[in-house]
């Protein structure tokens, strides 16, 4: 009976990431932690304050993957009963999703640093 579980057995089969493999962040990660820096906004707000760098159509599969790599949470808005439609999810930065930021923040810095004559 197939199922979609890997075969941890099979060297070739997709493995989990170790604990020890560094953190990755994306260019478009980047830019949703860098607009989540100073609070919570909903996903379209994060697209218009992004100028551009990000879009409609992405934005909220990248959050999503976030959120699965423990960079932001994000939590249903408190409506009023008589207020129609359904809740937008605010998102907001982890402290961990921050101390990604950060780091590549520091790196890119320093690699953009003019070497000593």
């Amino acid at each position: 009976m197939p199922t979609n579980l890997p075969d941890h057995s099979n060297p070739n089969s997709p493995q989990p990431r170790s604990s020890g493999e560094p953190a990755r962040l994306s260019g478009k990660e980047a830019v949703v932690l860098e607009l989540l820096h100073d609070g919570e906004q909903y996903g379209l707000e994060i697209v218009r304050l992004s100028e551009g760098r990000l879009k409609r159509g992405t934005v909220y599969t990248t959050l999503n993957r976030m959120q699965q790599k423990g960079y932001v949470q994000s939590r249903s808005e408190e409506k009023p009963a008589h207020v129609p439609g359904i809740p937008r999810r605010l998102f907001r930065a982890t402290p961990y999703g921050l101390r990604i930021f950060e780091a590549r923040e520091l790196a890119t810095n320093f690699l953009l640093q003019e070497a000593p004559a």
